[in-house]
């Protein structure tokens, strides 16, 4: 699955953060799909489960990294769907659930800022899944090239969240 510049887009923190699975964007998207047990309402462009399948990670230790990261990270949250942050998706203006109040109560003002650091974890927790899978001739690249994009963001804070064995 390569990256392309259309399918990428520049939010605050990552520059070339993939676009959702369902509308084409590459395995770092893993980071913005939601929970595999809830009805969806976009099931019938949902590829989550086919990418899962596609990299050797079961949906069971999709959800154990992500709900594992979201306790690491304070991302719980009864306010937002799926009950944490790791689930919710890339949209940057206007979350029709509760996620943009939750990260301005967890990061603060301005807005812009809290998106930040949301999306430097997300781009994290991409790299924590990237990890988990089987076929890493797809993914090594990714990881590399993330992990360095992470390092280079000159935030230890951020470095640190790499480190973490989920």
């Amino acid at each position: 699955m390569a990256v392309t510049d259309d399918k990428v887009r520049a939010v605050p923190g990552w520059r070339d953060a993939p676009v959702p699975i369902c509308y084409g964007g590459d395995y770092r998207a893993l980071t913005f799909c939601c929970h595999p047990d809830y009805p969806l309402a976009f099931s019938h462009i949902c590829k989550r489960d086919v990418v899962l399948k596609e990299l050797g990670i079961s949906k069971a230790r999709y959800v154990e990294v992500k709900d594992r990261f979201s306790e690491m990270v304070g991302w719980g949250s009864e306010l937002v769907c799926f009950g944490s942050l790791a689930y919710c998706c890339m949209r940057r203006r206007g979350c029709p659930a509760n996620r943009d109040h939750v990260l301005i109560k967890l990061y603060g003002e301005p807005f812009e800022r809290a998106l930040e650091e949301y999306f430097l974890r997300k781009r994290v927790l991409a790299v924590h899944l990237l990890k988990e899978s089987s076929t890493t001739q797809k993914v090594n690249r990714l990881i590399e090239q993330e992990s360095l994009g992470i390092r280079l963001c000159g935030r230890q804070d951020i470095v640190r969240l790499l480190e973490l064995r989920l």
